[in-house]
Formats: C-alpha cells, structure tokens, sequence
C-alpha cells in the first residue's frame, strides 16, 4: 500500500505537470494536445518526437511531454502489477472482509493496515472504533447536552475506509439507503447518518479482522 500510495502520487504529479507544459506550449502543439482526456493525452504525448520539432521550444516540449508520458505508462504498469499482489493477499488474509458489501481493495487494505499495525487496539469493538476515528463521544457545549460527536482522532485512512464503504452503500444498497433517507427525514444532518454508518460498519467489519 505504501508502494501504491506513492506510485499514484508520482502518477498525478506527472499528469500535472504534462497539463501545465500544455498550457505554456507553442501554439500549433497546445493546439493538438488541449482539451484532451488523460488517456488520450498520455498516448499522444508518448508519440512525440523531438527530432521533428521546426525550433528548439517545440523541440523541449515534445522531448519533455514525452518523457512524462513514458513515466505515466511506466507507473500504471506498476499500479496494475501492485494491484494484482495486493488483491492476492487480502483474498488469503481477509477474505470473509473482502466480501461484506462495499468494501473494496483499498477499503480493506487501509482497514487490515491499521489493524496490523495497532494490534493491541483490537481487544474490542469500542477500541477499534477509537482507533479508526468514530467512538462518538460527548458534545462540549451546554447547548448540546446529552448529544454525541464524532472522535476526531484516529488513524485517518481507516477512517476514510469506513466513509468510502457508508458511501457505496448509501448509494447502492436499499437498506442503507432507506435508512440513511429515513434519518435524514427525522433531522438528522447528513453529515451525522454518515457518521452513525461509520461507527456501525467498525462494529461490522472488526468481526472480520484477522487476529494473531
């Protein structure tokens, strides 16, 4: 995951600045690469040639442009590679975690790092749900007594994880949507469903982390 994490951050830096050397090309060059979708930017900017440029800024650009490509091609190689490895082992480690709905590779990994690496935050629910950022815990102001907030500690990539999965169910999964809908009609936020979905699949999923 970490190899992944950087891998895409090379990738989106590399995409970036093929975008900006777009913007500040000669004109008959921005002319044929603006306004292109990533994909298309990518396999035609790995065909330029140098050699063929009329002056030496057309000639920096197309070899600069060119380079980043190749490095976009090379790097979503790799992300494919990883991918593939990755998947391998949360099927052999979790596999039971990889089949609750909504949890994805990513999802899962960032669910069994943080598990892996905090092994004594899993001797219960309520110390998981700590360390993966949604223990509610009680509101500060007078005005809100007797209410929860969200614990905004914990480790950030679980937490995002446990928001991903309450997504895709929100969005693709009758039950949750009906409940998430049903809430929201009774005054709850958005934001506080959300919030309850999270602390509700940490109870879910910690039953399906591996232990030992």
């Amino acid at each position: 995951m970490v190899a992944k994490r950087s891998a895409r951050q090379a990738r989106v830096k590399a995409i970036v600045q093929m975008r900006h050397l777009v913007i500040t090309a000669p004109d008959q060059l921005r002319s044929r690469l603006k306004g292109l979708t990533v994909t298309a930017l990518v396999a035609e900017a790995s065909k330029l040639r140098s050699s063929r440029a009329p002056d030496p800024m057309t000639a920096a650009t197309k070899a600069s442009l060119c380079s980043l490509a190749h490095r976009v091609q090379a790097l979503d190689a790799e992300l494919d590679e990883l991918n593939e490895k990755i998947e391998a082992l949360l099927h052999a480690t979790a596999p039971d975690l990889m089949a609750r709905f909504g949890v994805g590779p990513d999802t899962a990994a960032s669910l069994l790092v943080a598990a892996g690496d905090n092994p004594e935050r899993l001797h219960s629910e309520a110390a998981w749900a700590h360390l993966c950022g949604v223990a509610p815990v009680p509101a500060d102001s007078g005005k809100n007594a007797g209410h929860m907030r969200r614990h905004n500690g914990g480790d950030r990539q679980a937490n995002s994880a446990l928001w991903r999965i309450a997504m895709v169910r929100i969005a693709h999964d009758p039950e949750t949507t009906h409940y998430f809908e049903r809430r929201v009609k009774e005054g709850r936020t958005k934001r506080d469903v959300i919030r309850i979905l999270q602390r509700y699949i940490a109870r879910e999923v910690y039953r399906y982390l591996p232990r030992g």
